[in-house]
């Protein structure tokens, strides 16, 4: 049970680094690679599922298009004037709602209304849950009726 724990909040900590490192790409176009390169220099990552960090932080840009284009159909407005920190947790939380389908769908929103609480705006929680909730039910529609 500990290592399952300790997988796990690896896994959070992994998620508040990638809201990080993608709010950074957006803002200064970087390579996706050289922003992990220096996150690993620069900082202490401490108990961080490395592996779940890069894969976040690399194959969220690859997939951008494909990722804005399922948020820009539950979204309320458009994607170029989201908030950067919410657009990067809408990337994150769309990211594993379409690829990775071991990570349960509440689990997914979930995690994406906790990081809004840490990193975004007053309510951006609200907005968060509302749209990945919307996002859930046209990507995740077998596992919701399941449960």
């Amino acid at each position: 049970m500990t290592n399952h724990r300790s997988s796990i909040r690896g896994r959070v900590r992994a998620r508040r680094c990638a809201v990080q490192a993608l709010y950074q790409w957006q803002l200064s176009g970087q390579d996706p690679k050289n922003i992990l390169l220096e996150f690993v220099a620069d900082r202490e990552l401490i108990k961080v599922d490395m592996d779940y960090f890069r894969k976040l932080t690399i194959e969220i840009p690859e997939h951008a298009e494909e990722l804005k284009n399922h948020l820009s159909k539950v979204v309320d407005r458009p994607l170029n004037e989201l908030d950067p920190v919410e657009f990067a947790i809408l990337m994150i939380g769309a990211f594993e709602l379409a690829w990775c389908p071991e990570i349960p769908w509440r689990v997914v929103v979930n995690e994406a209304v906790e990081l809004s609480k840490m990193f975004g705006a007053t309510d951006s929680h609200k907005f968060i849950n509302g749209s990945l909730d919307k996002l859930a039910h046209d990507l995740r529609k077998t596992e919701i009726k399941a449960s």
